[in-house]
């Protein structure tokens, strides 16, 4: 049974702080740029970032502790979610590709913020280009991994049995 009390938390959050660095280590250093499921992908990591350093600080337990959990859990789903689409664009032969979108800065200036949204959701054809591996793994399905590994470890605590301690117990 894993405890989650604030050393899990900061785990977390050092985590995605980490996921967060080589990310930026690989667009601004390496020249690889993200295309929109990835800056979905990135959007969600820093979001489980917050939440895990919320609860940190929070030091949440009972029902508290399941509502951060349920957070997570719901904001890994929808990695997952992402993860496996963007897969799924990757695995593509070449004429089924979608073709590529406008760029994310010109979209922010000339449509509404929830179009923006849907399109970086749907992804392009820039999202089907496989630019690194490591294992044989691109970044999406390390990615799920990430994803899959968070959802499982957020759902510990909705399974745990709470113990009522008594003065014998001691």
């Amino acid at each position: 049974m894993i405890p989650f009390n604030r050393p899990t938390y900061f785990l977390l959050f050092f985590i995605c702080h980490e996921l967060m660095a080589a990310a930026y280590y690989f667009e601004y250093y390496m020249g690889l740029m993200p295309c929109p499921l990835c800056m979905v992908s990135r959007m969600l990591v820093i979001s489980i970032g917050v939440v895990a350093l919320i609860a940190a600080l929070h030091k949440p337990t009972g029902m508290i502790q399941k509502f951060y959990h349920s957070i997570v859990s719901l904001i890994s789903a929808v990695g997952i979610a992402t993860s496996i689409h963007h897969l799924y664009l990757q695995s593509l032969p070449a004429d089924e590709v979608p073709n590529c979108g406008p760029g994310l800065e010109h979209m922010l200036e000339t449509l509404p913020f929830t179009e923006v949204l849907s399109q970086l959701v749907q992804g392009s054809g820039e999202c089907a280009e496989v630019s690194w591996r490591f294992i044989g793994l691109s970044m999406p399905a390390w990615m799920l991994i990430f994803f899959i590994a968070i959802f499982c470890g957020s759902l510990i605590p909705f399974f745990q049995k709470t113990r009522q301690y008594t003065f014998s117990d001691k």
